[in-house]
C-alpha cells in the first residue's frame, strides 16, 4: 500500500508514548507491538491480518535513546471504526517489554483525522468566502450556509480592556445597541446587525458606560429578571436613548429575525422608562455644559415649561432666552420654520415628536423642551431633550 493510499483511507491516528529501561531502537518497538499483541484479541484485529489488508497503516516510530533509557512517541493509522480503534489502542498498553529492557506504553489520544480535515475546510472555505467577488443567489445561499455562520463568529470583535464582545461596527456607528452576552451579539450578527455590544452579566463595565456617553444607545436586554438588573444598572452609570425587551422570558440570543426587528421597531424612549419607574429623567453629568451658566439655563428652560403648562403656547428663544416668537402649539412646526434669527431653544405644552426634532436639526437648536416625548426613531446628539 502507497503512501498516498494509506491517507487516504486513515480515519483516526492513535499516539502512544513509551518509556524503556535501556537502549533500544525502532525495530524493537515494532516487533514488541506484534509480538506481544498477536493473540491478545480476535483474529479480526489482529495487526499483522489488519496491516496487510490495508486496515492499519504503517506504525511509525519516533524514539530517543539518553542517559541508558529510551523514551519516544507511536504513531498507528487505523481505518477501523471507532470501538475498533480504541480496543486496539488499548492493547498498546499490555505491552511490558521492549526487546530485553522494560518497557511502559501510555496512550496519549485517538486523533478523529477526519475532524482535522473538517476544521481545515471550514478554515479555507472562510478565506475563500471573504474574497468572493461573484453575486451570491439564493441558491448557492443555502449551500454555504455553515460558512456564514462561521464567518459571523469570525466578525465578532473585541472592545476595551475587558475584551468585551461586540459587533464590527460599535466603534464607527453613531448609534449601538447594549446587549447581555456574546451569545446575543452573534445571534444579531446573524440578522445583519453589527453595532452591539455586549455587559457580560449583570455589571455594566466602564468601558461600555463611557461608549454610552457619545452614541444614540438602545439598551436591547432578555425579557427576565436579570435584564431588569442589567437595566437599572445601565440606567444609573450610562446615558440610555430607548429601551427595547425581548418578549417576557425569552432571551435575545433565541429570538428570530422578525422578532428582533419587531423589538427594535417597538423601541421606547427612556424617559418613558424613568416615568414609569417613578424617577426623574437622568441627564448625563458628562454632557458638554453651555457656554456661561449652562446649568442655569436648564432650570430657566424648566421654569418656562411650568408657567406654559395647560396654555396650549410654544416660545421660541434666542440664546439669551429671549422670546423671538410666542405661538400656538398647532402652528409651531410651521413658525419654526420662517424664523431666520439664531433659534437656540424652543418650550411648549405638548409632545416631541420625530418631526420637530428634524425641523429642530435644521435650524440649529440646541434644546427642546416639552411636556413629554413620543416615540423618535433618531434624536441628534447635539439636540438636549427636556421633559417635564
Amino acid at each position: 500500500m502507497g503512501k498516498g493510499e494509506e491517507i487516504s483511507t486513515t480515519k483516526y491516528l492513535i499516539h502512544a508514548q513509551i518509556n524503556a529501561n535501556g537502549i533500544v531502537e525502532k525495530p524493537d518497538v515494532v516487533g514488541a507491538i506484534f509480538g506481544q499483541t498477536e493473540g491478545l484479541l480476535s483474529n479480526d484485529l489482529d495487526l499483522r491480518e489488519l496491516q496487510k489488508t490495508g486496515r492499519i497503516g504503517r506504525i511509525k516510530v519516533n524514539i530517543n535513546s539518553k542517559a541508558g533509557r529510551s523514551k519516544g512517541e507511536i504513531i498507528i493509522p487505523s481505518s477501523l471504526d471507532r470501538v475498533e480503534t480504541a480496543i486496539l489502542a488499548a492493547s498498546l498498553e499490555t505491552i511490558n517489554r521492549v526487546g530485553p529492557c522494560e518497557a511502559y506504553i501510555q496512550v496519549s489520544k485517538v486523533e478523529d483525522v477526519r475532524a482535522v480535515k473538517r476544521r481545515k475546510v471550514v478554515d479555507r472555505a472562510k478565506e475563500l468566502y471573504k474574497g468572493m467577488m461573484e453575486e451570491v443567489t439564493p441558491e448557492s445561499l443555502k449551500m454555504i450556509e455553515e460558512v456564514k455562520e462561521a464567518m459571523r463568529i469570525h466578525e465578532i470583535t473585541e472592545y476595551g480592556d475587558e475584551k468585551l464582545p461586540a459587533g464590527p461596527n460599535v466603534i464607527s456607528s453613531d448609534a449601538i445597541l447594549v446587549v447581555e452576552g456574546r451569545a446575543d451579539v452573534l445571534n444579531l450578527l446573524r440578522y445583519g446587525v453589527k453595532n452591539a455590544i455586549a455587559v457580560e452579566g449583570v455589571s455594566v463595565p466602564k468601558p461600555v458606560a463611557e461608549l454610552t456617553k457619545n452614541k444614540t444607545v438602545t439598551a436591547f436586554l432578555d425579557g427576565d429578571r436579570g435584564g431588569e438588573l442589567i437595566l437599572k444598572e445601565l440606567l444609573q452609570v450610562g446615558e440610555v436613548d430607548y429601551v427595547t425587551r425581548a418578549p417576557k422570558g425569552k432571551e435575545v440570543e433565541d429570538l428570530t429575525k422578525d422578532e428582533v426587528m419587531v423589538a427594535l421597531r417597538d423601541k421606547i424612549p427612556v424617559e418613558q422608562i424613568y416615568h414609569d419607574m417613578g424617577i426623574k429623567t437622568k441627564k448625563p453629568a458628562s454632557a458638554p455644559p453651555e457656554p456661561n451658566k449652562g446649568e442655569d439655563k436648564i432650570k430657566v428652560l424648566k421654569g418656562i415649561l411650568k408657567e406654559l403648562e395647560g396654555s396650549g403656547n410654544a416660545e421660541i428663544l434666542d440664546d439669551a432666552l429671549n422670546i423671538l416668537k410666542e405661538v400656538k402649539v398647532e402652528n409651531l412646526y410651521d413658525e419654526l420654520k420662517k424664523v431666520n434669527n439664531n433659534v437656540y431653544a424652543v418650550v411648549f405644552d405638548g409632545v416631541i415628536s420625530q418631526r420637530l426634532i428634524d425641523i429642530s436639526k435644521e435650524k440649529g437648536l440646541k434644546h427642546i423642551v416639552a411636556v413629554r416625548i413620543s416615540e423618535v426613531v433618531k434624536k441628534p446628539n447635539n439636540i438636549k431633550v427636556i421633559t417635564r
